[in-house]
């Protein structure tokens, strides 16, 4: 399932109105909600001309000037700016990606996999760039069921296409948007990863959720926030989540969950 540049944009014009932007009230009646492109032009101070082939994905002479300007019109955050550039040249890796180490053979996972066993009492994953689940310590085991989870384990297919799932994240949707506005995040990055594509292809035609929630064009980088499990033998338990990128291997994240501060002390 393509990622197109006309289509995030369009996503991102119709989540503002015209006097959040700084522009007087419309007199005519709108067709479409939020901004029209040539208000986006406007804005960002290019003609309607210029946009429009913007948004047509006729991005091969677009400068950074322009795009910096498009991003500042539209309140995109850092995120969404650099979502943009990659949809603008998926074939250009942009400074961030140059800069990023590739990852090592020097470097297997059987370290990082050391690691998480030594987090103890903490749940913790190593995940791949698609959300593999590469590995789990006993900790996450015992929260998740990692080794329960039908093969391939990717944290994305498990979400949407289990209906355990559902009953297993207390706040399932708010997990769901976060899943897939990094996996978006993430098909900018990877242009050329077949597999990422055709996970979210999946995704999409057997999932309605996913459908509606990749329809809002939203994208973000899932650093931290908040997952509740209803454990079977347990009851609902809350943790705070933290997923750090491994420096020598950027095509591996650490996932670990935490009880929040607030219920160490009460536990103390």
């Amino acid at each position: 399932m393509e990622t197109t540049i006309g289509e995030f944009l369009r996503t991102r014009r119709e989540r503002i109105t015209p006097e959040q932007a700084g522009l007087p009230p419309s007199l005519t009646r709108r067709r479409v909600p939020g901004l029209r492109r040539e208000e986006v032009a406007l804005l960002a101070g290019v003609s309607p001309d210029y946009y429009q082939r913007l948004e047509q994905g006729r991005t091969a002479q677009v400068s950074d000037q322009v795009l910096d300007a498009v991003a500042q019109a539209l309140s995109l955050s850092d995120v969404e700016s650099e979502h943009l550039r990659n949809l603008a040249r998926p074939h250009r890796p942009d400074a961030r990606a140059r800069t990023t180490p590739r990852p090592s053979r020097a470097v297997p996972d059987e370290p990082l996999v050391r690691l998480l066993e030594a987090m103890g009492d903490a749940p913790a994953l190593l995940l791949d760039a698609r959300l593999d689940i590469m590995a789990a310590n006993a900790a996450a085991e015992a929260v998740f069921e990692v080794s329960g989870m039908p093969q391939p384990r990717n944290a994305a297919r498990q979400l949407f296409l289990y209906p355990e799932a559902r009953a297993r994240y207390a706040n399932w949707e708010a997990i769901a948007a976060e899943t897939v506005a990094q996996l978006r995040l993430l098909t900018g990055r990877r242009p050329d990863d077949a597999k990422l594509a055709a996970l979210v292809g999946e995704l999409a035609i057997r999932s309605e959720p996913f459908q509606r929630l990749w329809a809002t064009g939203d994208v973000r980088e899932k650093r931290l926030g908040v997952v509740r499990i209803v454990h079977p033998l347990v009851g609902t338990l809350e943790f705070d989540y933290h997923m750090l990128t491994v420096p020598a291997r950027p095509d591996r994240s650490l996932l670990t969950a935490h009880l929040p501060a607030t219920a160490r002390l009460a536990d103390g």
